[in-house]
């Protein structure tokens, strides 16, 4: 059987500390915990190999006779009897098993690779608490309006067949994303939960285009109002409102309705603005009798 380089499995090299060698271990032992990775038969490997090496760098006497073999690991054998003779005159040695508080799962012999069982003879420790490692964080998207991410409302996620009520805040942005904390995968061994994060897409309008909390909108107007001047009833996302239009307006007149825009976020009762462009439309299929008209305007 091949040495098996623990230092390697938890990404470690021979100088590192206890504390590094624990925050390793738990961070590749929740990565492949087969509760995390079920059916996974590769994960599972892998999570008991983490394990194995971190039975042996972090318990202090296994971790000195690995490293004072390391490839010449046949060796233990005759370095146990040696010990068990120094132990029967009295001499301690390393000291005892069991003496380091362990942070790994509950694992049999059974669990460990041969060679583990050949340096240690299957002495791993028993009886050990386990780890408790948090859920999943799960990610999700929505898909709405602008005109429902304009006005604040509830929703319903289905989530591990559990459902789930939210409430969307008017002025929520495209690409915002919100967290529920606890909504996420189970934990393991009795940890917390993950979080919930929710990206909201906003589908494009076919009227309206928000930048920030503004508005931009361009409404169609009569060659006659422009010229003349009079009213023009537009919609907004918050109704209708009758605008007064200037005489001699210009194509790509700007108008600002201060307030008309979009909600913004979290803070109630204010608003962006909406920017009106005026887009003058030609008049088609003329009279004789108005396209005379236009003559003698065109001539005066």
């Amino acid at each position: 059987m091949e040495f098996i380089d623990y230092y390697k499995i938890l990404g470690l090299d021979k100088t590192a500390s206890a504390e590094q060698i624990k925050k390793a271990y738990r961070k590749l032992a929740r990565q492949y915990h087969p509760d995390l990775n079920p059916n996974d038969k590769d994960a599972n490997k892998r999570f008991q190999q983490v394990n194995e090496a971190n039975e042996v760098l972090s318990d202090p006497e296994k971790r000195k006779k690995y490293d004072q073999y390391g490839q010449n690991w046949q060796q233990a054998e005759a370095y146990e009897k040696a010990r068990q003779e120094r132990q029967s005159a009295g001499d301690t040695g390393f000291g005892s098993y069991g003496q380091q508080e362990a942070f790994g799962g509950d694992f049999s012999s059974g669990d460990f690779s041969d060679f583990f069982n050949s340096m240690f003879g299957g002495s791993a420790r028993s009886g050990r608490s386990q780890v408790k490692f948090r859920g999943q964080d799960y990610n999700a998207e929505l898909q709405i309006s602008l005109k429902e991410a304009y006005t604040t409302h509830q929703r319903v996620f289905t989530i591990n067949n559990k459902n789930i009520r939210i409430t969307i805040p008017a002025g929520i942005a495209n690409g915002q994303t919100i967290k529920l904390k606890g909504h996420g995968g189970p934990g393991v061994n009795g940890g917390p939960p993950g979080d919930l994060y929710i990206t909201f897409n906003i589908s494009e309008d076919p009227v309206f285009k928000r930048l920030g909390d503004d508005l931009y909108a361009t409404i169609d107007l009569d060659l006659y109002t422009a010229l003349l001047g009079g009213e023009k009833t537009i919609d907004t996302l918050d109704g209708k409102v009758k605008l007064k239009v200037k005489p001699e307006t210009q194509n790509g007149t700007k108008t600002r309705l201060k307030g008309k825009g979009f909600p913004v976020y979290k803070k109630e009762g204010s608003y962006g603005d909406l920017i009106i462009t005026w887009f003058i439309k030609i008049p088609v299929n003329l009279t004789e009798k108005q396209k005379n008209l236009f003559r003698e305007l065109s001539q005066s």
